[in-house]
């Protein structure tokens, strides 16, 4: 069974998708309780990085570390209890609030969905839905708006509570002011986790402790983000491209 304390290595990792190279030789290392961000133009391999974490994939040589053991030593149930996902595309059914909150947690108190809810900032709107956590909420939740949903999933993560996070372009569909609310939630989130955060808006990552720039499925800067920027690399640019675009 893995109970990790959650550090992450990459070794030498490439894969391709049948003839097309997407990761080449990546070594990185993600420390416990560190939050890493994942940034990068379209199409690089962000994530593709955490879909290998994940073990959607394999690697075709290298190999992904947990704790210093090989990810395929653990059963794909037991890596993947340890590990939350908060994605742009949330998977959620056509069942109440509360099942779609306590999907993939064993048994779960009542009491502790609706602290998850909470912590999340989305207990304002379910208790303004039709039936509060009894509420059917639809096939992919399309009776919630994108924030909502968003909220729901983050409400999934923490009562999940596991010790690694990925967050992959989680407010990324959102409005401004959902993402502030989202945001928030997010912090909340990552208290006290190892945390990958693959993010295509750099204002989202400027917090992290580490940040890694891929560019044709290689790390080609690394480091702050003030440090980052002082480069005057890759992710300088990237940077001034989207202040222009505000």
């Amino acid at each position: 069974m893995l109970k990790p304390k959650s550090n992450i290595t990459f070794e030498r990792v490439h894969f391709a998708y049948e003839c097309e190279n997407v990761l080449r030789g990546i070594d990185l290392k993600v420390n416990v309780g560190q939050s890493l961000a994942i940034v990068g133009p379209s199409g690089v391999g962000k994530t593709t990085l955490v879909d290998l974490l994940l073990r959607f994939y394999d690697p075709q040589q290298g190999r992904i570390l947990i704790d210093g053991i090989d990810i395929r030593e653990f059963s794909l149930k037991s890596l993947r209890q340890n590990i939350g996902l908060v994605s742009q595309e949330i998977i959620l059914f056509n069942d109440t609030v509360k099942a779609n909150i306590s999907y993939g947690t064993l048994k779960p108190d009542f009491d502790d969905v609706i602290k998850a809810a909470v912590k999340a900032n989305a207990q304002d709107f379910i208790l303004k839905l039709p039936n509060a956590y009894d509420t059917v909420i639809g096939e992919r939740g399309i009776t919630l708006s994108g924030g909502q949903r968003q909220r729901i999933a983050i409400a999934r993560a923490l009562l999940k509570n596991p010790p690694i996070l990925i967050l992959d372009e989680a407010t990324s569909h959102l409005d401004s002011a959902s993402e502030r609310v989202v945001q928030d939630a997010l912090e909340e989130l990552m208290q006290g986790r190892t945390v990958l955060i693959v993010a295509h808006r750099l204002s989202t990552v400027q917090n992290a402790d580490h940040i890694i720039v891929l560019d044709r499925g290689e790390i080609v800067e690394q480091g702050r983000h003030k440090e980052l920027l002082d480069k005057k690399g890759l992710y300088f640019r990237l940077h001034q491209i989207q202040a222009r675009d505000k």
